[in-house]
């Protein structure tokens, strides 16, 4: 731990605003003695018990800064593993500062982003993944996400990794035991049993490889662009999915000349809504780049909602390849004459200013991006880096394979699965190579 992690610290842990109450926090070996300089009441902040909340006066010198609550949270029973003292005071701006700058004063220092949660990681009370549940719950905007969040807050997936873990380590030792102790009466686990319990954690490993899909449209949603031609009613389309005038809509062609983004929760999945600037011919530089920032939506979205004008003819880039992702093609305006170009035209057929169609429009988006099931047992799904991690452990474990059937000294196979072990272990925060001495020594009898 390095030296910052000894410091006290203290943070305003309440949303910037006005408010009934804020939450003022201190972390640190001298947090309880900072509250002490600062709080007044019938028993110090040093003299109350652990989890029991006091009321009292924040002061400086012989001014009263608020009334407050103020609760002490000793070690390692609190959220970071430190002591911990929180102050709930009225919910201010002015007032806020003031308590928590009087606390600063007394001799703590302003918390970094995210410091109290690293505290709880480096103190053992999270493990990573848990670390990275707590801004996971904080921004989820559906069920689904703050079940998934909520789940993964408990541990779920870091249990995981930890068996996965363990699996890797006895798999190691015994490999390892059998290199450097030849003398010993140790049963060499290779061949086809070595490998069986190799493809056993490589399938683990592939399961929760296969949630990463899953996991990205938890936390940020699935992106869905509406693109067509200028004034065919893309706007007015974001709008009533929406339910309220989000984007302009106007007669004239072009009005929209940059992405629009807003997120509305659709039976528990988020769907971020793209709206675009319409594609056409034009001269125009700002439209120009209002274009290209359609494509670059267009080649990361989900599912792409094609709007076109019913009563025009068919146009130029109808046909335009989306590079798999899903499409969904919507005839809009079909409360005026139909262009013959869409008499055989399998669409939905809508009508944005009748509110004609919309009805159903919603199943069907679901229907298009509900490749993957929503309503599953456990919503625990990995990110971004818990893949990356799980990937280089993967590809370890195939080397290791690899080797294992072309009949490599088990000294090869060795280091690959180290790596895989190391990979693992940076999922949840443990890449100690000391675990593979201790399975190693507990296992077998070895200097007997």
């Amino acid at each position: 731990m390095t030296e910052s992690f000894k410091e006290t610290i203290a943070a305003v842990s309440t949303p910037s605003g006005e408010g009934a109450i804020a939450l003022v926090r201190l972390a640190g070996p001298e947090a309880i003695a900072v509250a002490d300089r600062v709080f007044r009441a019938k028993q110090k902040a040093s003299e109350l018990a652990s989890h029991f909340q006091q009321f009292g006066e924040i002061v400086e010198g012989d001014r009263l800064i608020d009334q407050v609550m103020l609760s002490v949270h000793r070690a390692p029973a609190s959220y970071t593993g430190d002591d911990v003292v929180e102050i709930s005071c009225h919910g201010g701006v002015l007032v806020t500062a003031r308590v928590w700058e009087a606390c600063l004063r007394a001799g703590a220092r302003a918390a970094r982003p995210g410091e109290f949660t690293e505290r709880a990681f480096l103190n053992g009370k999270l493990d990573l993944t848990q670390a990275e549940a707590v801004i996971d719950l904080i921004r989820a905007q559906t069920d689904l996400a703050l079940r998934s969040a909520t789940e993964q807050l408990e541990g779920r997936l870091g249990e995981r990794i930890s068996r996965l873990r363990e699996d890797l380590i006895s798999l190691i030792a015994h490999l390892e035991a059998y290199i450097d102790f030849p003398d010993e009466d140790i049963e060499p686990d290779v061949g086809e049993a070595f490998r069986a319990r190799l493809d056993k954690i490589r399938g683990q490993m592939e399961a929760l490889l296969a949630t990463a899909e899953q996991g990205r449209i938890f936390r940020e949603g699935v992106r869905v662009v509406i693109y067509g031609a200028t004034n065919a009613g893309k706007s007015s389309l974001l709008n009533r999915l929406l339910g309220f005038p989000r984007a302009i809509v106007n007669e004239m062609p072009g009005t929209t000349r940059d992405t629009i983004e807003e997120v509305v929760n659709l039976r528990g999945v988020a769907l971020r809504l793209t709206d675009t600037a319409g594609l056409r011919a034009s001269a125009d530089a700002v439209e120009q780049e209002g274009m290209a920032r359609t494509e670059r939506s267009l080649a990361q979205a989900d599912l792409v909602l094609h709007l076109v004008d019913a009563n025009a003819a068919k146009p130029e880039y109808a046909g335009m390849e989306n590079a798999g992702r899903a499409e969904l093609l919507l005839l809009n305006k079909s409360d005026l004459p139909e262009h013959s170009d869409w008499k055989t035209c399998d669409a939905r057929r809508i009508s944005c200013t009748a509110e004609k169609g919309l009805e159903g429009l919603e199943e069907q988006i679901l229907a298009k991006v509900s490749g993957q099931r929503w309503d599953i047992p456990s919503a625990v799904a990995i990110n971004a880096r818990h893949c990356d991690c799980l990937r280089r452990a993967l590809e370890a474990c195939d080397r290791a394979r690899a080797a294992l059937l072309e009949n490599l000294p088990p000294e090869f196979i060795s280091v690959d699965l180290r790596a895989a072990l190391h990979a693992v272990g940076e999922v949840i925060g443990q890449a100690d190579m000391e675990d593979i001495l201790d399975a190693l020594f507990a296992t077998f009898c070895i200097g007997k």
